[in-house]
């Protein structure tokens, strides 16, 4: 994978990028962005598959499974925040984890919304597009 060539100072293209290593999981996300209105940059099965893609694609969203193999979701979190090219970007971290440490694990990592699965792609479509519309990060 290629990676990006953009200036320094260069902000969130549009889009998302969506990591999750379950492919039905992966396609309701998908059209839970396409339904917000988001293009989909890339959709990947692996943690570190989607650090490539995000750093190749610096989108403005990335909705990443917590449980993944060859990276987790929170180390590609942790990743992404130690980057300050990607400083502006959202993350969406998603998991079947509901217990009070899993959520703040999430949140540790600076993630800015930790959604629980199962979801319904129409709840899930409002959340990308409030994470979408909100801006750059602070």
């Amino acid at each position: 994978m290629s990676t990006a060539t953009a200036d320094e100072g260069t902000t969130a293209g549009p889009g998302v990028v969506i990591a999750d290593d379950d492919t039905d999981i992966r396609r309701l996300i998908e059209l839970a962005a396409r339904r917000a209105g988001v293009d989909v940059l890339a959709a990947v099965d692996n943690g570190a598959s989607a650090l490539d893609a995000i750093r190749e694609h610096r989108p403005a969203l990335a909705v990443l499974d917590v449980a993944m193999p060859r990276l987790t979701g929170l180390q590609v979190c942790a990743a992404v925040r130690a980057d300050h090219r990607l400083e502006h970007m959202r993350i969406m971290l998603l998991s079947a984890a509901v217990h009070a440490e899993a959520v703040a694990a999430g949140y540790d990592a600076q993630a800015d919304l930790y959604a629980t699965k199962p979801f319904s792609p129409r709840s899930l479509a409002a959340q990308i597009t409030a994470l979408t519309t909100m801006g750059a990060r602070p």
